[in-house]
């Protein structure tokens, strides 16, 4: 065979060769940027649930005062009135384990060295406080309304710890979690759907999700209304999740 004959059809092999190389050249860039403008079809959605709950825990803060200007005096005294504050939680039903007291504080107004010149008509302030810790709820809004009694039997309490004196809790998030996440995804899944109804498109996989925050708040949302004084609660979770566009 001629030499120039091979020659020239081993250049039309390598022009060959060379022309499907650039095919497939163009053909996998084309290919992967169309998957991936496929790929970026994605909706956010943001799916809501929410549960009335009620607390399980009440902490009750009860700090009462004593004043005089004899120190013994006063001393016997508080101790007077922390005997009639223990009669009255056994009578409202606590238990021993319930109630814990704290240390009495004294304060001398003439140790005070801003004290003004004027005469105090009393020179000790002694402060004490009684924790009330109870899984009975119900039980301590009852005693909490019944203080009058206390009051009657001239208990004076602490003016700063008097007007909300009790933290109602709600230990068991975690219990109701799983419950509520599954509802937030379900509803996510529905405004999924409707944005893909519109935009003539199916709801495929998750591509991301967010369980979001939970957030305790106050049953009766009304102004200033604070989660710990109100033993009704409502629960709410805000997850976001992305879903695939088909």
């Amino acid at each position: 065979m001629d030499s120039n004959v091979c020659h020239c059809k081993g250049k039309k092999f390598a022009a060959a060769i060379l022309a499907v190389g650039i095919g497939l050249g163009g053909f996998f860039p084309g290919y992967f940027y169309y998957r991936a403008k496929m790929d970026s079809n994605f909706v956010t959605v943001k799916g809501l649930a929410e549960m009335n709950v009620r607390a399980d825990l009440a902490v009750w803060d009860l700090k009462f005062v004593v004043t005089g200007n004899d120190l013994k005096t006063a001393q016997a005294q508080m101790s007077g009135q922390l005997g009639i504050i223990m009669g009255f939680l056994k009578n409202m039903g606590f238990k021993a384990e319930e109630i814990s007291t704290g240390r009495i504080e004294t304060n001398d107004l003439m140790a005070n060295p801003y004290r003004n010149n004027e005469t105090n008509d009393v020179r000790y302030i002694l402060t004490q406080g009684v924790q009330v810790r109870s899984t009975n709820v119900d039980n301590v809004e009852k005693a909490l309304n019944s203080t009058a009694i206390l009051i009657s039997q001239g208990i004076v309490f602490d003016s700063q710890s008097y007007g909300s004196p009790v933290s109602y809790i709600f230990t068991k998030l975690n219990d109701i979690k799983p419950q509520m996440l599954e509802e937030a995804t379900k509803n996510a899944q529905a405004a999924a759907a409707e944005f893909a109804k519109s935009s003539n498109s199916v709801v495929g996989k998750i591509k991301y999700a967010n369980q979001g925050v939970f957030s305790i708040l106050p049953s009766e949302q009304t102004a200033g209304a604070s989660e710990a004084s109100q033993i009704d609660k409502k629960v709410r979770v805000v997850s976001t999740v992305e879903y695939w566009l088909k």
